[in-house]
């Protein structure tokens, strides 16, 4: 099962020219950019760690590509992905996050039904990677 997070989720994994032309889009409207990793891509864990600080005034895509590229080699068996975020109305807004690095292998999720009073159905998702202690979830390579 493929995690499907942000824009792009649907569409094969991008090249590292496709995630260049995207970052620079985002550097050419002005939006910050920043790079967050995470061994727990649960739907409702939004808060993956930061790599770094986010940037700011970039004039081409090849600098936040070479955090990319050291957050992938830090974090080998880790999702990554870029957001990048539009100030204008004097707040940072997301206008653009996508994965651009996956573990090599993902476990899914288990959808795990509770029945209670009155007939009444719960779901509640849950990571099988989540099984195993933080830094050994995806298997090798991890960190």
């Amino acid at each position: 099962m493929r995690i499907t997070q942000g824009a792009f989720s649907y569409l094969p994994d991008l090249t590292d020219d496709e995630i260049k032309a995207q970052l620079q889009y985002c550097i050419d409207n002005d939006w910050s950019v920043a790079i967050e990793f995470t061994d727990d891509p649960h739907p409702r864990n939004v808060y993956w760690e930061m790599w770094g600080l986010p940037m700011f005034d970039l004039p081409d895509a090849s600098g936040v590509m070479l955090e990319v590229d050291a957050c992938r080699d830090a974090y080998p068996a880790h999702y990554v992905r870029v957001s990048a975020f539009d100030a204008r109305l004097t707040r940072q807004t997301t206008a653009l996050s996508f994965l651009v690095q996956r573990p090599p292998e993902e476990p899914g999720f288990q959808l795990e039904r509770q029945e209670g009073p009155d007939r009444t159905i719960r779901y509640t998702l849950r990571g099988y990677a989540s099984d195993r202690p933080v830094g050994q979830r995806y298997g090798r390579g991890d960190s």
